[in-house]
C-alpha cells in the first residue's frame, strides 16, 4: 500500500490518481498511519506549514525513522523541499536526500506555468510538468540520480529510496510517474492497468475528496 500524507496540499488528487490505478492507497495524518505502508508521497502545498505539522505530529521523526527502515519516499514541490538536505535561506526539514534546492525559484503565483519534456526513466512519450511557485534544485549529491535537467536546474532525481519531483505530476492526465513510484515501492500495478488515466479532467479529482477521510 502507498501512503499519501495528508496534512496540506495535493493530497486527493494524488489519491485519485493511485486509485485509478488501482492500488491500494491510505492517508496518513499520525505516526500509527505509517504501519505496512511500501511508499509515502508527499505532496505539494506549502513546505514550512507542511514542516510545521509534521513536527506538531511528531510524524517527521517517524517518517525519518520509517526510511531507514525502508519506506520508500515520493517529494512533489514543496514535497521535495521537505526531502532536501540544504535548503538556500532556510533549515532543512526531514534531510533525506542529498541536494541544495532554492524555493519559489521562478517567482510567484503568477509565474506558474506548464511545459512538456521526456523523462527517459519515466516514459517514452513527452510528458506534460505543471509547475506551481515552483522550487529549484541546484545540486545534488553523492547517490542521487538526476531524471530531468531543464536549462539551469534539475527538475527530476532519485536515490535508491526517494523520489523528487519539483513539478506535480498529479495535475496532469498521466499516471506514469505514479507507475514509477509503485514499482519503486515493489507494489505490482493490476496488468490491465493504463499509466494514461481515461476519463481524467483537471476536476476529476474532486470526485474523490471526500472518500477515505
Amino acid at each position: 500500500m502507498i501512503g499519501v500524507l495528508d496534512l496540506q496540499g495535493d493530497v486527493v488528487e494524488h489519491l485519485d490518481h493511485l486509485d485509478r490505478l488501482g492500488l491500494a492507497a491510505r492517508r496518513v495524518k499520525e505516526a500509527g498511519d505509517l504501519e505496512n505502508l511500501a511508499g509515502l508521497i508527499l505532496p505539494g502545498g506549502e513546505s514550512t506549514c507542511i514542516a510545521r505539522l509534521m513536527a506538531e505530529a511528531g510524524l517527521d521523526r517517524e517518517i525519518r525513522e520509517a526510511f531507514q527502515g525502508g519506506l520508500k519516499l515520493w517529494g512533489t514541490c514543496a514535497g521535495a523541499i521537505l526531502l532536501a538536505t540544504t535548503v538556500k535561506g532556510e533549515r532543512p526539514h526531514l534531510g533525506l536526500v542529498e541536494m541544495v534546492v532554492e524555493r519559489n525559484s521562478f517567482g510567484s503565483q503568477l509565474d506558474s506555468f506548464v511545459t512538456q519534456a521526456v523523462v527517459p526513466a519515466i516514459s517514452p512519450e513527452p510528458l506534460e510538468l505543471v509547475f506551481i511557485r515552483a522550487p529549484k534544485i541546484l545540486e545534488v549529491g553523492r547517490g542521487v540520480r538526476v531524471l530531468l535537467r531543464l536549462e539551469d536546474y534539475i527538475a527530476a532525481a532519485e536515490t535508491d529510496g526517494a523520489l523528487v519531483t519539483v513539478f506535480h505530476p498529479e495535475l496532469t492526465p498521466s499516471a506514469a510517474f505514479h507507475a514509477y513510484f509503485a514499482a519503486k515501492c515493489g507494489v505490482p500495478l493490476p496488468s490491465e492497468t493504463s499509466r494514461t488515466i481515461g476519463g481524467w479532467s483537471g476536476t476529476s479529482w474532486t470526485r474523490y475528496s471526500s472518500l477515505r477521510r
